[in-house]
C-alpha cells in the first residue's frame, strides 16, 4: 500500500468536516481555494470584499444622515424656544401701545390742573384718585417689562428719541434734550415708542 492510499481515509475525513462547516453558506460566497493559490491576495476582490465595502459605504452615509438630522432637530428646537420666549416677552406689544394713550391722557390731565384747584379741599381727593390711578398704571407697566425712556437732560439717542424741534438755548449743550413732548417707552429690550423731544441748539 503506497502513501497516497494510506492518506485517503484522512483526506475524506477532512472533506467531510469542511462540507459540514460550509452547510448553509451560499454558493457565491464559497471560496474554492483556487483564487488564493493563484493570486495570493493579488487577484480581483471577492464578492465578500465587495459586500463589506458596500456595507461600509452605506453605514457612513447613514451616520452622516443621522448627524444632519440631529443638527436640524437642534436648530428647530432652538427656534421654537426663541419663538416661545419672544411670545412671552413681546406678545403684549400691540396692547401696550394702545394702553399708552391712557397713560398719556392721565399725565396731561394732571399737568394741566391749575394750582388753585390743587389747593381746594374739594378737589384734593379727586386729584389724589387720578394720581393713584397713574401710579397703579406705572406699576402694571413695570411688572410687564414696560419702562419709560429717560429723555430730558439726556443727549439725543436716535434709537430711543425722535427730535421734533430744535430749541435755541445757552443753558444746555447742543444735541441735549431740553423738552419732552411725549414720553417714550421700551418693552424689555425693544423700543415700544420713541420719546418725542425738543433738542437744544446754539442761538443764532
Amino acid at each position: 500500500m503506497n502513501d497516497e492510499n494510506k492518506n485517503e481515509p484522512q483526506d475524506k475525513a477532512v472533506d467531510a468536516e469542511v462540507a459540514r462547516e460550509m452547510e448553509g453558506v451560499p454558493e457565491h460566497l464559497r471560496d474554492d481555494g483556487e483564487a488564493g493559490e493563484a493570486g495570493e491576495g493579488e487577484g480581483p476582490e471577492t464578492p465578500v470584499d465587495d459586500a463589506l465595502a458596500k456595507l461600509k459605504g452605506d453605514l457612513e452615509a447613514a451616520m452622516q444622515d443621522v448627524l444632519y438630522a440631529r443638527a436640524e432637530t437642534q436648530n428647530v428646537r432652538r427656534r421654537l424656544e426663541k419663538d416661545v420666549q419672544d411670545a412671552r416677552n413681546y406678545g403684549a406689544t400691540n396692547f401696550a401701545r394702545d394702553i399708552l394713550s391712557v397713560a398719556d391722557n392721565l399725565s396731561r390731565a394732571l399737568d394741566h390742573v391749575p394750582e388753585e384747584l390743587r389747593e381746594s379741599d374739594k378737589a384734593k381727593n379727586f386729584l389724589a384718585g387720578i394720581e393713584a390711578t397713574q401710579r397703579e398704571l406705572d406699576k402694571v407697566f413695570n411688572s410687564n417689562g414696560i419702562t419709560r425712556i429717560a429723555a430730558k437732560g439726556m443727549p439725543l439717542d436716535p434709537n430711543q428719541h425722535q427730535a421734533m424741534m430744535e430749541i435755541p438755548t445757552d443753558e444746555a449743550e447742543p444735541g441735549t434734550i431740553v423738552q419732552e413732548m411725549q414720553a417714550g417707552y421700551m418693552i424689555k429690550d425693544r423700543l415700544l415708542r420713541p420719546a418725542m423731544v425738543g433738542v437744544a441748539k446754539k442761538p443764532d
